[in-house]
């Protein structure tokens, strides 16, 4: 007799692996034609800060995902690793957040970083992907909320070639902007293991593999979803919604 998905014997933890790698292999948005044309130096200038403004807004929601996911914990070991996420964006006594490094990227590329922290640029449609993402955190058990943050596992590779990308072929953004992304070459390997670690023991069924598999590409679509509103609104067609505060 034929098993079901849900009733077949979960992945070994290799296959498993392999099977969250294989997502990002098609469906990390280093694919997507946005950053095609980023890391080809195609983007003019306002399109490049359209991208810093509306991505703001997901590198301010982020705290509030991981306080989500530690809510959901009751290993004290775990709230102790994850917690450093918050810092890491937050910033501490002794280091400069990712949220405040981004906002040093947008004065680099000529924003007001009080402007873009004000989000009154963010795209609604930006706004809805963003959002999306913090309500699947909160609506999925705490094995499925890890797992979505896995897109980490991909991001060392984007970064490095962004950096290279935006030193390269944008001479008219400041270097000093940069440190955001450089920060994250070693935080995002370092947080993916740990991700990975826990989603792979936790997982012991092929259904709650599954369903890890499934909340990694919903997580992989919204971050497509959120380049999606950017290139409409920007690049093609370039049509902005109404009664929205364009730049001038």
């Amino acid at each position: 007799m034929n098993l079901t998905a849900t009733q077949a014997p979960p992945d070994s933890p290799e296959q498993f692996v392999a099977r969250l790698r294989a997502v990002g292999a098609v469906a990390y948005h280093d694919r997507h034609p946005f950053h095609l044309l980023m890391h080809q130096g195609k983007l003019t200038r306002r399109q490049l800060q359209a991208w810093i403004e509306n991505r703001f807004y997901y590198q301010w929601r982020i705290p509030r995902k991981d306080a989500i996911i530690l809510s959901k914990a009751d290993d004290p070991e775990f709230r102790r690793a994850w917690i450093g996420r918050i810092a890491d964006h937050d910033g501490d006594e002794s280091r400069e957040g990712g949220m405040r490094k981004w906002l040093r990227l947008a004065q680099a590329a000529g924003l007001d970083p009080d402007e873009v922290r004000s989000l009154k640029r963010v795209l609604p449609a930006a706004r809805y992907a963003v959002d999306a993402y913090v309500e699947l955190v909160a609506s999925r058990p705490l094995v499925e909320a890890v797992a979505s943050s896995l897109t980490e596992l991909f991001a060392p590779e984007l970064m490095a070639n962004r950096v290279a990308a935006l030193e390269q072929l944008y001479p008219w953004l400041d270097r000093t902007g940069l440190d955001y992304f450089r920060g994250r070459l070693s935080e995002a390997p370092r947080d993916a293991a740990f991700g990975l670690d826990f989603v792979v023991r936790n997982c012991t069924t092929r259904a709650m593999q599954d369903r890890a598999v499934e909340a990694l590409i919903a997580k992989c679509h919204i971050l497509w979803s959120l380049l999606d509103a950017i290139h409409f609104a920007y690049v093609e067609p370039g049509w902005a919604p109404p009664l929205w505060p364009a730049a001038e």
